[in-house]
């Protein structure tokens, strides 16, 4: 899944979804709760200074996908901005509450682990186990929106990243069935060496002893 969204879009979705969520009594949000919500220092990876220029011009492109509604302000009211990124009737992507938390997680922070994005999504949904994060992350990765990343040297958990844009491509080799055999054939090959090199001494202090032995 590729909606070729740049970062300014990512977050402009990913704000929508979250303070639709959080914050429903200021849903739709106005041109400057959205761009305050992009800027946001916390909860935002990474933390963006968009003026509200630019994200006017992340929503005209979103506008013009279909993924936002404007809701034309009258009589000096001003304009407010719905997402239908989503299970909406305008769209084909339908998730369940868990999936969408997921996903707004990943459009406002990036790659995160099942661990962090448990942590993360008290506000957005409900997870009683990580189990039950990894449940909705493969779900998601079956369905091409979500990629699992190859696990970092000294951690513990792969992280996952979202496929609706601009990622780094160097960033999402997908942990696959080749890797790991790759690696133990690599080991092998070399305890195999050493085992030979071992015999090979062996023989050779062996043929030693026979020969003092006159054998």
């Amino acid at each position: 899944m590729d909606l070729n969204l740049s970062l300014v879009e990512q977050r402009i979705i990913g704000c929508l979804l979250e303070k639709q969520q959080t914050t429903p009594d200021q849903y739709p949000l106005s041109l400057n709760g959205l761009t305050n919500a992009c800027n946001q220092k916390s909860n935002r990876d990474p933390v963006l200074d968009l003026s509200e220029s630019e994200v006017q011009d992340g929503l005209d492109s979103l506008i013009t996908k279909r993924l936002v509604t404007v809701d034309e302000g009258l009589s000096g009211r001003v304009n407010k901005y719905a997402h239908r990124f989503c299970n909406t009737e305008f769209g084909s992507i339908k998730v369940s509450d868990q999936q969408k938390a997921i996903i707004c997680l990943m459009l406002v922070r990036g790659a995160q682990t099942p661990g962090e994005l448990r942590t993360r999504s008290n506000r957005l949904a409900d997870f009683s186990n990580v189990t039950e994060v990894e449940s909705a992350l493969n779900d998601l990765v079956e369905q091409d929106y979500v990629v699992k990343l190859e696990r970092e040297p000294g951690k513990r958990e792969s992280r996952f990243m979202h496929l609706f844009g601009d990622v780094d491509i160097s960033e999402l080799k997908a942990m696959n069935s080749n890797a790991q055999p790759a690696v133990a054939t690599s080991h092998q090959s070399d305890e195999v060496a050493q085992l030979r090199l071992e015999v090979a001494e062996l023989r050779s202090e062996l043929a030693e002893i026979k020969s003092h032995l006159g054998l």
